[in-house]
């Protein structure tokens, strides 16, 4: 009499198993962590450049240049933007979300730009870091001034 031999059924290696388990955990970290930010250069007066992140609409209406005071700024949470008016007369805008881990900045004091999850301060002229964590500028947002209304390029 002859018997079947006593292996067990083939199953997925423990390597094949722990990568694509590794490969899903990393889909995940990336999908949470990413963004359509894309990084550009201010480009004058008017901000500049674009960026992702909240609802903004080109053509929005987001203010009166009488809205935002010299040396500060304010944060348009819906539009996913913060715009600033460093010196007076010159209006910039960037993303409102952190480059450190995503949180939303929520205001702009002594010439910052505040995040208050992590500490994270942005330049009010270029978004760049003034103190960390986050390692990277905001990104800059296109903007337009006519007369005196500021609307999303």
């Amino acid at each position: 009499m002859t018997s079947a031999p006593l292996q067990p059924a083939s199953s997925p290696a423990r390597r094949t198993v722990m990568t694509a388990a590794g490969a899903a955990g990393l889909a995940v970290a990336l999908t949470a962590c990413g963004s359509d930010d894309s990084s550009a250069s201010s480009d004058g007066q008017n901000g500049g450049g674009s960026g992702g992140g909240g609802n903004a609409v080109a053509g929005t209406e987001l203010a009166k240049t009488s809205d935002i005071p010299e040396g500060g700024g304010k944060v348009f949470e819906g539009q996913g933007v913060v715009v600033t008016q460093p010196t007076a007369g010159t209006f910039k805008a960037f993303s409102s979300t952190c480059t450190h881990r995503g949180c939303a900045v929520q205001s702009v004091a002594d010439g910052v730009i505040n995040c208050p999850c992590h500490q994270s301060n942005f330049s009010i002229t270029d978004g760049s870091v003034k103190s960390g964590p986050a390692m990277t500028a905001l990104p800059a947002k296109k903007i337009t001034v006519d007369g005196d209304t500021i609307k999303l390029a």
